[in-house]
């Protein structure tokens, strides 16, 4: 997105939060936040927000001035600042205008010198990208037309020659889990919790509670609890077996004890 030259290139990326990442195609997580720094030691905020939550603008300005300030403690000396660049990739609409590609900087009114360059801000809008992929001519271009399209991507186009973004496309196959065995999953762990009865959108903040539960539960006994509710919901073991990777053999011992308890 910056076209960052020799000298300047990323050396370090840190992903914050990385439960929050999706683990198939057919979930989106809230928001995924990565730190990276250059060989310059410059820090950057990577942000990508599916949703705007509120007072958006005023998060990121207060984000970004926190890990401004945060490089430096009390007493010592402010040369020691380096610059801080965010770059907020969104799922909706913020600013106005057609560009999907902003850069927002502090500069004096009157001769429109950036003299303030410590802090700067960049957005990808994706609901304002518009090119198909024969109209890609960027590597800007490419990049955002996988991040708005990959998940409807069955092969990866002709014109990609970057090694970075071949990676990304063979990369984003892997999670290749369909909506409905998702849904599925969700929804049996979704049962213990009582959810019944609510409006859609709080069964589908439910959904990523118990998504997001799963990941960092993995543990045994929390899939032979959802494979009970898919028994008594009547999946058939082969489908409890591929969503749960219990094995066949324990989920029929699982179905016989629970006819011997009934």
């Amino acid at each position: 997105m910056l076209d960052l030259p020799k000298g300047k290139k990323i050396k370090n990326i840190e992903i914050k939060n990385p439960f929050q990442l999706p683990e198939i195609k057919a979930l989106k997580s809230s928001i995924l936040d990565i730190k990276a720094t250059d060989e310059r030691n410059i820090s950057y905020i990577v942000e990508m927000q599916v949703e705007e939550p509120d007072g958006f603008d005023k998060r990121v300005q207060y984000y970004t001035a926190k890990q401004y300030s945060a490089q430096i403690e009390i007493g010592e000396d402010y040369p020691k600042l380096n610059q801080v660049i965010f770059i907020g990739i969104l799922n909706f609409k913020f600013f106005k205008g057609g560009d999907y590609l902003t850069k927002h900087l502090i500069v004096n009114q009157s001769t429109g010198i950036q003299e303030l360059k410590d802090i700067e801000f960049n957005f990808i809008e994706l609901s304002k990208f518009s090119k198909e992929e024969h109209e890609l001519e960027t590597l800007i271009e490419k990049w955002t037309f996988f991040i708005k399209n990959a998940p409807n991507l069955k092969v990866i186009p002709a014109n990609i020659h970057d090694k970075g973004l071949k990676y990304a496309y063979e990369d984003a196959d892997k999670h290749n889990w369909t909506k409905d065995e998702l849904l599925a999953y969700d929804y049996a762990g979704m049962r213990r919790q009582d959810e019944k009865g609510k409006t859609i959108v709080a069964v589908k903040k439910a959904v990523k509670e118990a998504v997001e539960k799963a990941v960092e539960q993995t543990r045994e006994h929390e899939k032979l609890e959802i494979a009970k509710e898919m028994i008594n919901d009547n999946f058939s073991t082969t489908q409890i077996s591929k969503i749960t990777k219990l094995s066949i053999e324990t989920i029929e011992n699982l179905i016989n004890e629970m006819k011997n308890s009934r």
